[in-house]
C-alpha cells in the first residue's frame, strides 16, 4: 500500500497546525461523523483520525485517480471509511448510494480547494453543508482567501494570478462572499485561525 501513497509536501507541512484547531472544535463523544471534501492525497485524514478515535472520518474526492492513495493512506485505521467518489456541485443524496442523512454529519472539512475548483464547488460546499450538519456542526475550511476585498501579501497576490491564468473561474475568494453564501444556507462564520503560509483556517457553525 505504502507505494500508491503520494505525498505533497504542502499537505506535510500544515498536518500539525491544521490538526491544532481541529483540537479546539471536535468534542468529545461517541458516534460522531467528519466527512472530508476533497481529500487530495489523503495525508490529512489519516493524520487527524489516530487523534480522535471517536469520530468516523469519510474522506472523499472528486478527481477518481486520488482515490487508491486516500485508501493507502488510510490503510489500518479502523475509523477511516473507504473513500467516496464525490462531486460536491451535486446533492449529498446521490452520494454514496445515498450513505448521508440531512442533519447526520457532525464536521464537515474542506482544504485547498475553492480557490482552484471552478466557483460552483464553493456554492455546492455550503448547499450541501448546510443540509449535512447536525445544529451547531462545524465546517472547517482551510486555504488563501481574499477579505474585504484585499489579497495580502504579494505571494498570495501572485498566487491568486497564477489561478486564474490557468483557470479564469479559479483564484482566491473572498470571504464576505463566502460569508454571505454561507447564510444563505444558515451557517455563520465564527472564527478565523491565522495559519502557516498565508493561510487562513476559517470555521463556519451550522445554526
Amino acid at each position: 500500500m505504502a507505494a500508491k501513497k503520494l505525498i505533497y509536501p504542502a499537505a506535510e507541512r500544515n498536518k500539525d497546525p491544521i490538526l491544532s484547531v481541529l483540537r479546539r472544535y471536535i468534542q468529545r463523544g461517541t458516534s460522531q461523523k467528519f466527512l472530508e471534501i476533497s481529500s487530495g492525497s489523503g495525508q490529512h485524514i489519516a493524520h487527524f483520525a489516530p487523534h480522535f478515535p471517536h469520530v468516523t472520518f469519510y474522506p472523499s474526492e472528486y478527481e477518481t485517480g486520488l482515490l487508491e492513495s486516500i485508501a493507502a493512506h488510510a490503510n489500518g485505521f479502523s475509523n477511516i471509511k473507504d473513500p467516496l467518489k464525490i462531486d460536491i456541485t451535486t446533492d449529498y443524496q446521490t452520494w454514496g448510494n445515498g450513505i448521508f442523512f440531512e442533519k447526520s454529519i457532525d464536521y464537515i472539512y474542506n482544504a485547498n480547494m475553492m480557490h482552484c475548483a471552478p466557483y460552483q464547488c464553493s456554492i455546492g460546499l455550503f448547499k450541501n453543508a448546510g443540509k449535512l450538519l447536525k445544529s451547531n456542526g462545524v465546517l472547517f475550511t482551510y486555504g488563501p482567501y481574499a477579505i474585504d476585498g484585499t489579497i495580502t501579501p504579494e505571494s498570495n497576490i501572485q498566487f491568486d494570478k497564477s489561478l486564474k491564468s490557468m483557470n479564469s473561474d479559479w483564484g482566491l475568494r473572498e470571504l464576505r462572499e463566502l460569508e454571505k453564501m454561507a447564510e444563505e444556507n444558515n451557517i455563520k462564520l465564527v472564527e478565523i485561525f491565522s495559519m502557516p503560509s498565508n493561510n487562513k483556517v476559517i470555521i463556519w457553525k451550522k445554526d
